[in-house]
């Protein structure tokens, strides 16, 4: 069997459905960050263990419950609370037989939902997530958005793990991401401080994902016009506009979400000068 691990902040909108898509498991771990709302209730009246932490950044909160929080099993599958488990990747999961020794973690692929319910397939950053891991062989690095560092091989199974962004709606999604933009640009800052280097090769041939996505970033963010290169990479090269109205728009809060990152840097750099 798996474990589940689902992550909440003030989740009582999106943690019923979530909870109902794992309700096959009988080891689900909910990591709170002391909710004001009836998130815990929900959980508890789910059966789900309860585990809090105050949150302080994303690898650092991950790597702390990775490391001790009591699984059951030794597989673990991390979902988000505006996550659910298909019925596709229900039957993989339920029928799970880990693969040879040295592989530590399986991709799954995620679709992304707009807020008018219309699968994201060509708009999305990437298809494919580290979800389904050893929690002893796993480890998360940066601040936000954080790159998955397994300890070991990582292969792939089928089925699809659905994501609603917008299921709180664009205020919210707003919100989030500004505060993203704010840690992002402290990231970025740590690594402008340190001379950080990333290399392009890496970041182009590298046959770990994690990896080829860690020096991706670093390189990004050295380049001139990010908005528009991101704009143009969603809606574009992605083919995002096959997605109609919503691809093409959510390629456009893309491109404002990397403008924010940039104006937050250099309103660190002013404080800093």
């Amino acid at each position: 069997m798996i474990s589940v691990l689902i992550l909440t902040k003030n989740e009582e909108q999106d943690l019923p459905s979530c909870l109902k898509s794992v309700s096959w498991c009988d080891d689900i771990h909910v990591f709170d960050s002391f909710s004001e709302d009836k998130t815990v209730e929900i959980a508890q009246a789910a059966g789900a263990t309860i585990t809090q932490r105050k949150f302080d950044n994303w690898s650092a909160h991950q790597n702390w419950g990775l490391a001790n929080i009591p699984f059951k099993h030794q597989w673990v599958l991390y979902i988000d609370a505006d996550e659910r488990v298909s019925e596709q990747l229900k039957e993989v999961l339920l029928t799970f037989v880990p693969g040879a020794d040295e592989v530590v973690a399986y991709e799954i692929q995620r679709r992304d939902f707009a807020w008018n319910g219309r699968w994201l397939k060509h708009a999305q950053m990437s298809p494919f997530y580290l979800r389904l891991f050893r929690p002893d062989k796993m480890q998360y690095k940066r601040l936000v958005n954080p790159v998955s560092i397994p300890d070991g091989k990582v292969a792939r199974i089928g089925g699809f793990l659905d994501h609603f962004p917008f299921s709180k709606g664009f205020r919210f999604w707003w919100q989030r991401h500004l505060g993203y933009a704010d840690m992002e640009a402290a990231m970025r800052m740590v690594d402008m401080n340190a001379g950080t280097s990333f290399s392009l090769q890496k970041a182009a041939f590298s046959k770990d994902f994690s990896e080829r996505r860690y020096h991706q970033k670093g390189i990004f963010y050295k380049l001139p016009g990010r908005p528009l290169i991101k704009w143009f990479y969603l809606a574009i090269w992605r083919r995002g506009f096959l997605d109609g109205h919503a691809g093409v728009t959510y390629a456009v809060l893309q491109a404002i979400y990397e403008y924010f990152i940039i104006l937050k840097t250099k309103e660190l750099q002013t404080s800093q000068s």
